[in-house]
């Protein structure tokens, strides 16, 4: 009882403490919201609760939002007060904590009730009527409707009032097979005004360009009885006569050093290049012409289509060479003919820049750090949006799971060239997509230093094909993916430890990667508001076609240029999935397949290539390179001396529970499963292992978080649990909880800082 009177004062404190009553107006009230009631014909079908719905969506205006039955929002915005400065920090307190109040003078309850039966008319359900009134309690005001609906008007036919004009004929066609409007459907407005939009946007790819959507006259007849509506569609007699006849290309002329600021006449034909049709007025000659032949998908006489339009002027942004992109489309004077001039209007983005940055990070195996780099860049490197790129790198590193502290600092430089096209030699593919392709070259080399260890040297090159379908799916394509690892400066500590761990010697083997890689990603982005998905698909292999012309057959047993080569085949596949549940809650869910199948010349697979588990964005209750591979538990010397705890296979899945406190702050409840396994036991033994038994080897771990949204990154802290624990005995794998006891606590609760969402 003491506990339930504790709580309940609390409860009037807070909702006391919210009254805002002594700072409004006189003669307002707070708008408190609206109810609606429905009184439904017995021949109306739909359920009182979905009208319920659909008629309050037209209630004017929106409250503000209550706690414990107070506009606590309201509150804080009055006890702010008014700030000196529009973007100082008491602006930003009142503009994101509170909220201006919702005043009863705004509210006109006999206008809404119209609005409200205009919605309904509009969504079929005609003759409907709505009433409105409202009620004063205290300091508030609330408006009350009361709705009498009656049965939905149904579509019986959809007729075309046809006068056998070519223009009549294509709508009729099109809306008969593919049209939003079908007998037996309600009749709904924005149904017939989303048909009209359809059936623009057809006509303007079958070279209509004038037409516009209002020219489509529809007039609906209610009187033909049994609650049928006959809906007439034609062409307005006003409409104007250019907009009824199909147009072609007559010339495309482009500028490609276009100014802003310049007076030239756009439409000078003075020092024009012809090259593929296309005519071209780039005096500087700081553009090839191939580029413009290979970007802009249609060419003179051809039919004008919005398709062709808006993929040309994607693919010339995309370019990342101009600035700023438009066109114009003209029709020719003088001509019987129905044709178009089209001009595009392109102005250089600045062709070189350099950017330096310095970030902050953490890694999966719990290393974090700092680095620096200079970026340069040229966005025409050779007159053709070619762009070329130039980074150098340096940074530092330590980690918390070494005892030693022992750092890690690296060096490196890039270079890479990003190619607007395919480039293949000997082919030539013609490209039509909405999005260009592109072809990238990269060159890498990096110097990393394990402090008090050793030297590792790695040489990158790799020569990949990007290419988008559509907005939500990715390609990449690397037919050549390259590295060559070379270790030095070995010290005699290391050394030592190798006498009695030879496994570790992995370590500073030399080794070189000759293989491809492809992948496939699809983000259904904003398609849906309630469902997400993301997924990733990738396969990647190495020394298959040297294992074949050398003969490979044991363990670096072949060499390339004097070093064993990689044999594998690797094998991803990362899916998630976000579902936005009724209360404004997220529910995220990840799972991660992982195969690696190291064969021949090799026994694991190269370090860079192996899956790590535990940290910040995999299984939290457990910090990385102390969990796995299989039952394994890694001591302090695999931590001091293996650069990487890892596996040749990963199973890992995830689920979460974002719940959102404002929009700066939100929490998270989740549950995290997993591990990872090797295929040989040359790097930690028989427990370390693949057996059949691995689900029995599944780490488990829960906890909360919070996250703190500052507009430029969200900040994530994480506390981990560990639930289940894979390398203790069977039988005592599962954690008993002790929050009570401090050494319990010190041991097991995990807290995990990191920028950005898990997953």
């Amino acid at each position: 009882m003491r506990v339930i009177f504790f709580y309940s004062t609390i409860l009037i404190l807070l909702a006391s403490s919210c009254s805002v009553r002594k700072y409004i107006p006189e003669g307002e009230r707070i708008y408190k919201g609206a109810t609606v009631k429905v009184q439904k014909n017995p021949e109306t079908k739909e359920k009182s609760k979905s009208l319920r719905k659909t008629i309050e969506l037209a209630a004017k205006p929106r409250p503000n939002k209550f706690l414990f039955g107070q506009p606590c929002k309201v509150w804080w915005w009055y006890v702010i007060g008014e700030p000196k400065r529009e973007k100082g920090f008491r602006a930003f307190l009142r503009n994101k904590l509170g909220e201006p109040p919702v005043f009863s003078s705004r509210l006109n309850a006999a206008t809404t009730a119209e609005n409200m039966q205009s919605l309904m008319e509009n969504l079929g359900y005609f003759h409907t009527t709505v009433q409105g009134d409202t009620s004063n309690f205290g300091y508030f005001t609330k408006a009350h409707y009361t709705a009498q609906v009656q049965p939905r008007y149904m579509l019986d036919s959809i007729v075309w009032v046809s006068d056998s004009s070519a223009l009549l004929n294509l709508l009729e066609r099109n809306s008969t097979r593919r049209g939003f409007l079908k007998k037996g459907n309600p009749y709904i407005l924005s149904d017939i005004s989303a048909e009209r939009d359809r059936l623009d946007l057809y006509l303007k790819t079958r070279g209509y360009y004038y037409f516009n959507p209002d020219y489509i006259l529809a007039y609906a007849d209610s009187t033909v009885g049994k609650r049928k509506v006959n809906l007439f569609l034609n062409v307005k007699r006003s409409t104007p006569y250019q907009a009824k006849f199909p147009y072609k290309i007559n010339q495309i002329t482009i500028f490609p050093d276009y100014s802003l600021s310049t007076a030239q006449t756009d439409t000078s034909r003075v020092g024009l290049q012809e090259y593929d049709t296309l005519l071209i007025q780039d005096p500087q000659k700081k553009f090839k012409p191939r580029l413009f032949a290979n970007t802009i998908t249609y060419r003179p006489n051809s039919t004008y289509s919005s398709r062709h339009q808006n993929t040309t002027l994607n693919r010339l942004i995309n370019l990342g060479a101009f600035k700023f992109v438009k066109n114009r489309f003209e029709p020719v004077k003088d001509s019987t003919q129905h044709r178009l001039d089209v001009y595009y209007y392109l102005t250089p983005a600045k062709k070189k820049s350099i950017q330096g940055e310095i970030d902050a990070f953490t890694k999966e195996n719990s290393y974090f750090g700092t680095q620096a780099s200079v970026n340069w860049r040229n966005r025409n490197a050779f007159r053709g949006a070619e762009q070329l790129a130039v980074k150098v790198y340096g940074g530092i590193e330590t980690t918390r799971a070494d005892s030693l502290r022992n750092n890690n600092y690296r060096l490196g430089t890039e270079v890479s060239l990003k190619i607007p096209r395919y480039v293949i030699p000997f082919f030539k593919i013609k490209e039509n997509n909405f999005y260009p392709p592109n072809t990238s070259l990269l060159l890498g080399y990096e110097w990393f230093r394990r402090e008090l260890f050793y030297t590792k040297n790695l040489f990158r090159a790799q020569y990949e094909f990007t290419w988008k379908n559509n907005l939500q799916s990715q390609f990449t394509f690397a037919p050549i993916s390259l590295s060559y690892l070379k270790a030095s400066s070995v010290t005699d500590s290391f050394y030592r430890q190798a006498a009695q761990e030879p496994a570790i010697l992995l370590n500073v083997f030399s080794e070189a990667t000759v293989g491809s890689f492809f992948s496939y990603t699809y983000n259904s982005g904003f398609r849906s508001k309630n469902n997400k998905w993301y997924l990733n698909a990738s396969a990647d292999w190495s020394g298959n076609i040297l294992g074949l012309a050398t003969g490979a057959k044991n363990y670096r047993e072949k060499t390339i240029f004097g070093t064993p080569f990689a044999q594998y085949v690797k094998f991803d596949f990362d899916a998630h999935y976000t579902r936005k549940l009724s209360n404004g809650f997220d529910w995220a869910n990840r799972i991660q397949l992982g195969i690696g199948v190291p064969y021949n010349n090799s026994r694991l697979l190269p370090f860079a290539k192996l899956y790590t588990i535990g940290g910040s964005n995999s299984i939290r209750g457990f910090r990385a390179r102390s969990l796995g591979p299989g039952k394994h538990l890694p001591t302090a010397d695999d931590q001091r001396y293996f650069q990487i705890i890892g596996g040749d296979f990963k199973l890992l899945g995830n689920a979460e529970l974002r719940i959102p406190f404002t929009k700066q702050l939100s929490g998270a409840l989740f549950l995290d499963a997993g591990n990872i396994w090797t295929k040989d036991t040359l790097l930690f033994g028989s427990e370390g292992k693949l057996t059949k038994d691995f689900m029995k080897q599944i780490a488990v771990a829960t906890g909360v978080g919070v996250r703190f949204d500052i507009t430029v990154l969200l900040i994530r802290v994480d506390l981990g649990i560990p639930l289940r624990k894979p390398y203790l005995p069977d039988g005592q794998q599962w954690e008993t909880i002790k929050f009570g006891s401090r050494d319990w606590r010190r041991d097991n609760l995990v807290l995990n800082i990191a920028l950005g969402l898990p997953f």
